[in-house]
């Protein structure tokens, strides 16, 4: 079986939804399951240690050419999340996209619109993406 479409993921959502039509319930869930995927990401540093955060200056300059500066670009991140923590994030992701993807519904849009225009944007745009 093949993985769901993003326009069959959003018409599933809502035939799900059914107690938060309202927008405003919608965008406030949508921002609790934000908040809880950067909690899941923060408890994967500070209660498991599977990844841990060296932050430091990226330690660019305006001289410096694009191709220099991605190269000395760090995530800052060290380790990799274990199964336990990459499956607790991979849940929060999946509610955030349940809640995005409601949010899309009640205001008319297409998300696989919305991640094709972005896709076009990135492309188009390439290192002068600044989003």
């Amino acid at each position: 079986m093949s993985a769901p479409t993003l326009h069959e993921f959003q018409s599933q959502v809502s035939e799900l939804l059914l107690r938060h039509r309202s927008l405003l319930d919608v965008v406030t869930k949508y921002s609790q399951s934000n908040a809880s995927v950067n909690r899941a990401v923060s408890k994967s540093i500070t209660e498991c240690g599977c990844i841990a955060l060296n932050a430091r200056n990226q330690g660019f300059s305006e001289e410096m050419q694009l191709d220099q500066a991605n190269r000395q670009s760090k995530s800052h991140m060290e380790g990799a999340l274990c199964e336990h923590c990459s499956e607790v994030v991979r849940n929060e992701m999946g509610k955030n996209l349940f809640y995005m993807s409601a949010m899309c519904n009640l205001l008319d849009i297409s998300l696989e619109e919305v991640v094709s225009k972005e896709a076009d944007k990135c492309s188009t745009l390439g290192w002068f993406n600044l989003t």
